[in-house]
């Protein structure tokens, strides 16, 4: 106990002392560009790790596991999604990037303000993102909790352990901004590769005797968990399972926690990299599915959100402390990379979009993108402590309900015609129809992900107002208004990060 609690903390120290270092001889008066999106000049091997650590949180430790041991199949999703959201953001990433470079923008809400050109859109876009992305925090936050515990034996309480993870993750986001977050992610990739990789091979050679034995047993008593839908999983079957994978795909490259990322790139052929290279970290995602798998002949029987805890259960029981530390450092730092980046995204769209548009507080928008980060992380720690069942049922449309500014952001990007009052007007009547087919219970819908159900509605909604609403007009240019072609710069001085230069961002 004592050496896995010890391992812990030293490590805990090093991802502070890290992320401090990380802008150390850029100096603290950086401006709003240099904190939320790294002066944009992120190369390719500190995207894919941040980007990489974005998507692979503590679900991939607990979750991945914890769905392994309770369905079984349809768990696949994750790998489905991701692979074919990294496809996608081949292509948008690049655009995304430079759309922003080209008119000095640091987030979704940027972006979406400008593109309309209405302040007030960018606002309720960020309490809109805010509402879908807390739950995330308060999910990171419970999941280090847990791991923490658990590794120290019980010696660390839940509570301690979720202050913990605030702590830590706010000490270094708020100085070091999204730099920090991607060299912390060079840590947490090393342990993560390190301990899951060895976990792959230990746990069927300790408790089945190797892989052969361990899947001709599955085959032979747990057939059900290999097919589809899958054990007791409520009709997650084939529909289910496609569905998903599109709006999830759809969603994942204009999350703001991965808009982000594309803004700190130091140029688009990085991004472009990027997209080739980052399926190759799911092949990793595979271990935990297949470990929760395991575990049901090791420690079955377990129910609720213990089965959350089927990877660990074998850790503990079967690993000396040392080894259960470090997975711990691995599974605790899977927690605070992307809760960092998530309190990262929000400082910076109320700091930009919200408080920045109070004129008093314009020259100040780093200041109040940090004041933010704090009084996010603080908000979601309080509700974990006090009401943890809130931010739970919110974070049951948080994926489908981003998912409803896809036509807003895409669409409005390479069309013209899409007015404001369509892309509201669709926004609006895709989540309200996300809200009342989750919270009744009627997701999936006909077999299929209530999310697409609703994105269908939104970009129906979106195209009649297009056509036979009210008509506006923009006396700006198309190359200030869309993604054109000529946003894909090629040239050499562009492959070096020399693009045009941008506004000056506070």
């Amino acid at each position: 106990m004592n050496v896995a609690t010890a391992l812990f903390g030293a490590f805990m120290v090093l991802t502070v002392v890290l992320g401090l270092l990380a802008v150390r001889g850029r100096g603290a008066g950086g401006g709003l560009a240099e904190w939320s999106v790294g002066g944009r000049s992120l190369g390719t091997v500190f995207i894919w790790v941040l980007m990489a650590g974005e998507s692979y949180t503590s679900f991939s430790y607990l979750g991945a596991a914890g769905w392994g041991y309770n369905f079984g199949a349809p768990v696949l999703y994750v790998l489905a999604y991701m692979s074919c959201g990294y496809a996608l953001g081949y292509v948008v990433g690049p655009m995304l990037w430079a759309y922003a470079r080209r008119h000095g923008l640091v987030g979704i809400t940027d972006i979406v303000a400008h593109r309309y050109g209405r302040p007030w859109l960018g606002a309720a876009v960020a309490v809109l993102a805010t509402v879908c992305l807390l739950p995330y925090i308060q999910l990171q936050i419970t999941g280090m909790g847990v791991v923490v515990s658990t590794i120290s034996y019980g010696a660390i309480s839940l509570d301690w352990a979720y202050f913990l993870a605030f702590a830590v993750t706010t000490a270094f986001v708020v100085i070091s901004g999204l730099r920090g977050s991607a060299w912390v992610s060079v840590l947490k990739d090393i342990l993560v590769i390190a301990t899951l990789g060895f976990l792959a091979v230990y746990v069927p050679l300790h408790y089945f005797g190797g892989y052969g034995p361990f899947l001709h047993r599955i085959v032979a008593e747990k057939p059900q968990w290999l097919t589809f839908p899958g054990h007791a999983s409520g009709g997650l079957g084939g529909s289910w399972f496609i569905t998903t994978t599109l709006i999830n795909s759809l969603t994942v490259v204009i999350f703001p926690t991965t808009v982000a990322g594309y803004l700190g790139a130091r140029n688009a052929d990085a991004l472009r990299r990027n997209a080739m290279y980052l399926p190759f970290y799911n092949v990793l995602l595979y271990v935990p599915m297949l470990l929760g798998l395991a575990a049901l002949f090791v420690v079955p029987g377990l129910v609720g959100a213990d089965s959350n805890l089927a990877l660990f259960k074998l850790v503990v029981d079967s690993l000396p402390a040392w080894a259960v530390g470090l997975t711990g450092v691995a599974a605790a730092l899977s927690s605070i990379v992307p809760m960092a980046v998530f309190m990262l995204v929000i400082g910076t769209m109320w700091g930009r979009s919200v408080l920045g548009a109070i004129p008093r507080l314009a020259h100040r928008q780093k200041l109040s993108s940090q004041v933010v980060v704090v009084a996010a992380g603080a908000l979601a720690l309080l509700l974990t402590y006090t009401v943890p069942n809130t931010l739970v049922r919110l974070s049951l449309i948080s994926y489908e309900g981003m998912a409803q500014l896809v036509p807003m952001l895409l669409l409005g990007l390479v069309w013209r015609r899409l007015t404001v009052h369509a892309a509201v007007s669709g926004l609006v009547a895709g989540f309200t129809l996300v809200c009342v087919l989750v919270f009744s219970g009627h997701d999936p819908l006909w077999g299929m992900n209530a999310g697409l159900v609703a994105l269908a509605v939104n970009v129906a909604v979106a195209l009649a107002v297009t056509w036979w609403g009210p008509r506006e007009r923009d006396g700006r240019p198309d190359a200030e208004v869309l993604a054109l072609d000529d946003e894909f710069p090629r040239d050499a001085a562009s492959a070096r990060g020399e693009d045009r230069p941008v506004r000056a961002s506070s």
